[in-house]
C-alpha cells in the first residue's frame, strides 16, 4: 500500500469505518467497547457516548466479542441473532507483540434493501433446515447428542468419556441419578453414538403408563384383540423400536407384573402382541434409568433381581447439579439464552448476588429447578440483570452468612460498597478508570455510587 501523509491517517480510517461494513464495533481485552460506528449505532438505538467504555454484553445482544477478545480465536459467518434479526457476524482477535490486545466485529451487509432481502433468505433457510430436523427427529426420535450436554466439570467430563466407550457397543444400560440431572439427554446421547442411530429410539415413560394399559404400549396389539380396539391393531413400543434403541425412563415405577414381561421379551428376543397367535422377533437395545436405588427395592420385593441383572450390564451414575459446581456459569448462560430467545425480553445477565446464590444453594431439583428459577427469574425482571430481588425467597435463604445479625443482601451490598471505594481510591476518583477495573458497565457503576452515597 502506498504510503499517505500522517495528518490524514485519523479521517481515513473514520471513513473507512463508517463506510466498509454494515456494523463495526471493536472491544479491548476486557470487553470494553473502544469504538462502534454510526450504523451499527443507530441498529442498536444507542449513542456513541452510551456505548464507549461500556461492556460488550451490556450493549449487544448475544454477543461474543469478549469471549474472542479472551479466547484470542477467531470466529468467521457465525450467525447472530441481534434485535429479532439473524445476523452474519465476523469476530477477529486483535494482537500486539504477540498478545491478544482486543477484538473486531463486522457484520458484512451495508444497504439496507440488500440486509433485508439477505436476512430474510436466511431466515427462510433457518426455518427449512429446522423443518429437515424435525423431520429426523419424528423419524428417529433422537432430539440431542452429547454436544447437546452443557458444560466441562470433571464429574461430567468422565461420564462423557465412558459414554464415548460404551455407545458404539450393544449392551444395556443403566442411567442412575437425581431427578432433573438429565437422564434423557445421556440416554438419546447413547443412541446418537451407537451403531443403531439410523433407527429409532423409542420412550417409555414407566411411570406415566396405567398398569392396565402397559401391556399393550410395550407389546402392541391385533385388530379385534378387545373392545375399542383400533382397526388394524396396534404396534407397541418393542415393535416400534426394533433394530433401534428402547429407552425405559423411570423404570422403577414400572409394575412387578411389567417386569415379567419385560424380562421375558429381553431374554427370548421375541415379542407377542395382545391378540396375536405367535411371537415377533424384535432387536432393541435396552436403556434403562431410575431416580431410586433398585438394590433396596430388590431388597424389599419391589424390583425383580433379575430384571436387574438383564439391564445393569453397564451403569452409569449421572452427577447431580451440586456434584457439578463448575458447570453452574456456563448452565445458567445458557438457559438465560434460550429463554429470553423464547420471551423476547432483554435480559441480559446475573448479578455477583446472584451467582453467590446460585454457588452456594444445593439445588434439590437440580438442573431442572436451575431452569425453572431462571425463566421465572426472567419474567420477573424489569432489569437487563437479574438481581437477588428476581430470586425465590428458599434460594435466598441458603446463601451463607458471615455476620450473624446480616441477611445476604446486606452482606453483599457492603462487600460491593467497599470493593467501589476501594477502586476509586485506587483510582484517584476517577469513575470511568474505576468502572474498568471493576469490569462494570458505566451506567451501572453510576447507578451503584448513588445508590451508597459515594458521589
Amino acid at each position: 500500500m502506498l504510503p499517505f501523509k500522517e495528518e490524514y491517517k485519523d479521517e481515513i480510517f473514520e471513513t473507512v469505518f463508517e463506510n466498509a461494513y454494515h456494523c463495526l464495533v471493536v472491544v479491548n481485552s476486557e470487553g470494553l467497547i473502544t469504538y462502534l460506528n454510526n450504523s451499527y449505532c443507530h441498529f442498536l438505538d444507542v449513542t456513541k457516548e452510551e456505548a464507549i467504555g461500556a461492556h460488550v454484553t451490556e450493549i449487544i445482544e448475544n454477543t461474543r466479542m469478549h469471549i474472542v477478545a479472551r479466547s484470542g480465536e477467531e470466529e468467521i459467518a457465525d450467525l447472530q441473532y441481534i434485535r429479532g434479526n439473524h445476523m452474519i457476524a465476523n469476530r477477529i482477535p486483535v494482537r500486539s507483540e504477540g498478545k491478544v490486545v482486543g477484538a473486531v466485529g463486522t457484520v458484512l451487509y451495508r444497504d439496507t434493501e440488500e440486509w433485508l432481502n439477505m436476512n430474510s433468505h436466511i431466515k427462510d433457510l433457518l426455518l427449512e433446515l429446522e423443518h429437515y430436523r424435525k423431520q429426523v427427529r419424528d423419524q428417529y426420535g433422537n432430539t440431542y447428542s452429547l454436544h447437546d450436554i452443557v458444560g466441562s466439570s470433571p464429574k461430567l467430563n468422565a461420564i462423557k468419556t465412558k459414554i464415548k466407550k460404551v455407545a458404539p457397543g450393544d449392551v444395556s444400560i443403566l442411567l442412575t441419578g437425581e431427578s432433573g440431572t438429565g437422564k434423557e439427554l445421556f440416554a438419546h446421547s447413547i443412541h446418537h453414538l451407537s451403531e443403531r442411530n439410523k433407527k429409532a429410539l423409542i420412550k417409555v415413560n414407566c411411570a406415566a403408563i396405567p398398569e392396565n394399559l402397559l401391556e399393550s404400549e410395550l407389546f402392541g396389539y391385533e385388530e379385534g384383540a378387545f373392545t375399542d380396539a383400533r382397526k388394524g391393531g396396534k404396534l407397541g413400543k418393542f415393535q416400534l423400536a426394533d433394530g433401534g434403541t428402547l429407552f425405559l425412563d423411570e423404570i422403577g415405577d414400572m409394575p412387578l407384573g411389567a417386569q415379567v414381561k419385560i424380562l421375558r421379551a429381553l431374554q427370548e428376543g421375541e415379542v407377542e402382541a395382545i391378540g396375536a397367535t405367535k411371537p415377533k422377533k424384535v432387536d432393541v437395545r435396552i436403556i434403562a434409568a431410575t431416580n431410586q436405588s433398585l438394590e433396596k427395592m430388590i431388597e424389599e420385593n419391589r424390583f425383580r433381581e433379575d430384571l436387574f441383572y438383564r439391564l445393569n450390564v453397564i451403569q452409569l451414575q449421572i452427577p447431580s447439579l451440586r456434584e457439578r459446581k463448575e458447570d453452574i456459569r456456563i448452565l445458567s448462560k445458557f438457559i438465560l439464552d434460550k429463554v429470553t430467545k423464547r420471551s423476547g425480553k432483554r435480559v441480559m445477565d446475573f448479578s455477583f448476588e446472584v451467582w453467590e446464590c446460585f454457588m452456594h444453594y444445593q439445588w434439590p431439583g437440580n438442573i431442572r429447578e436451575l431452569e425453572n428459577v431462571i425463566e421465572s427469574a426472567v419474567h420477573l425482571t424489569s432489569k437487563e440483570t437479574i438481581g437477588t430481588d428476581d430470586l425465590p425467597a428458599h434460594l435466598l435463604s441458603e446463601a451463607p452468612h458471615n455476620h450473624p445479625t446480616d441477611d445476604l443482601k446486606v452482606i453483599l451490598e457492603k462487600t460491593e460498597k467497599q470493593a467501589i471505594q476501594n477502586a476509586l481510591k485506587k483510582c484517584n476518583g476517577d469513575k470511568i478508570q474505576a468502572a474498568k477495573m471493576l469490569n462494570v458497565g458505566k451506567s451501572s457503576f453510576y447507578e451503584k455510587i448513588k445508590k451508597y452515597g459515594l458521589n
